[in-house]
């Protein structure tokens, strides 16, 4: 039977099928198979003008697709929910959603003015929603290489945390460092300190020339000028970079040199975990900022200070929602996690009883005057020199020899 014929054949049966019984249909189906040597699931849907993109009628013409019509597919809306996405780094749909608020009274002075009802449909998308509307622009990346070395002089000194802090105080913080390597650990190189507040997800980067202990203290000291809270306890790995006489020292109360004025604690040796909320922003804030590349350029070293110091800082800490583990319950094998609703680290030290009210209007005033796109403008503006001091060439003549 020609090509034709078949498509004849097939609209005759499919006029029948329709007004036949269904003790009739199922011998339509048996002829047509039989004729055709179609199996019977696809025969059916040949019968019923179901194609690959949807159900056909009887004029071959598209049937509309069952259901309300989608209120979230608007060009308008796209193109807007696309642009706070990439200028907020690419947030998951769970923390894009919390951080819309934030960023939509900023939209309208860098893009054409949003509608009314753009603006409210945005702010109604639920996370799962954003989610399916981005996934065509989404990427991955890799991973890097392991720097921490351990250190062994003071190990006997600085007692492991064996104990959880009180989440619930802003001031106890956990450091690490990230190694802007490349392809090998050899030689002198750039390294970024990270230390993240447990209570808040407040987080502050310094960057440092080879991780030495007196420039690590000194990042440090500068961070600890700069935090909105007191310092209450450091928690670390077990990296020479942190376990030093330097260190110690600088921790020391100012009264009583052999008595510590905050908690110093450590790590368990190999155990990534016990520093999970550093370990995390050393992705989400170093490494998707900076990636992978060898930064053996002493030059870059005070640019990047200046950024991680002032705008890299400022966006993340107001206008970069985080979760918090609430409870981890172990079912069988299984662990279920239940995690709160993400905030801004700025929105959790507003809430906190621990914060005095100065440092809380402290902090709203900055806020007030902040604009989340001016400053990924600048930031952007400012990896573009950075990057731009990058010794590409060297690095890809090391990795060869």
């Amino acid at each position: 039977m020609g090509r034709l014929s078949m498509e004849l054949y097939i609209k005759q049966l499919s006029t029948r099928y329709r007004q036949a019984t269904k003790k009739e249909k199922g011998l339509m189906l048996d002829e047509f198979c039989s004729t055709s040597g179609y199996s019977r699931k696809h025969a059916i849907k040949i019968i019923n003008g179901i194609k690959k993109h949807g159900r056909m009628t009887q004029n071959n013409t598209q049937r509309k697709k069952p259901g309300p019509k989608p209120i979230y597919e608007s060009k308008e809306l796209i193109q807007a929910l696309k642009a706070i996405w990439l200028a907020s780094d690419q947030m998951c749909g769970k923390r894009l959603k919390y951080a819309l608020p934030d960023w939509l009274p900023h939209y309208d002075k860098h893009y054409p003015a949003l509608s009314e009802q753009t603006r409210a449909q945005l702010l109604s998308m639920s996370s799962a929603t954003i989610d399916r509307a981005l996934s065509p622009f989404k990427v991955k990346l890799g991973k890097g290489k392991s720097g921490t070395k351990p250190g062994s002089l003071l190990k006997t000194q600085i007692p492991i945390l064996t104990e959880q802090w009180d989440n619930s105080i802003p001031g106890y913080v956990e450091a690490d460092t990230v190694a802007h390597c490349g392809d090998t650990l050899l030689g002198d190189f750039i390294w970024s300190l990270t230390l993240t507040d447990i209570s808040s997800g407040w987080t502050e980067l310094r960057a440092v020339w080879s991780k030495g202990a007196a420039g690590i203290v000194d990042a440090i000291k500068d961070i600890e000028a700069q935090l909105p809270f007191i310092l209450r306890g450091f928690d670390s790995d077990n990296g020479s970079e942190f376990l030093n006489y330097h260190l110690l020292r600088y921790f020391a109360h100012p009264d009583d040199k052999e008595r510590l004025r905050l908690k110093f604690t450590r790590s368990r040796p190999y155990k990534k975990d016990d520093n999970a909320h550093v370990e995390q922003k050393n992705w989400t804030h170093v490494r998707q900022l900076l990636g992978y590349h060898r930064l053996d350029n002493k030059k870059i070293l005070p640019l990047l200070n200046q950024l991680y110091a002032n705008e890299l800082s400022l966006l993340n800490n107001f206008f970069r929602p985080c979760v918090k583990l609430l409870s981890k319950e172990r079912i069988n094998s299984k662990i279920k996690k239940k995690h709160s609703k993400p905030m801004t680290p700025y929105h959790r030290l507003l809430v906190s009883e621990h914060i005095p009210k100065k440092q809380k209007e402290k902090l709203t005033a900055i806020y007030i005057n902040l604009d989340p796109f001016e400053l990924q403008k600048s930031i952007q503006n400012q990896l573009s020199i950075i990057f731009s001091l990058v010794n590409v060439k060297d690095t890809r003549a090391r990795t060869a020899i």
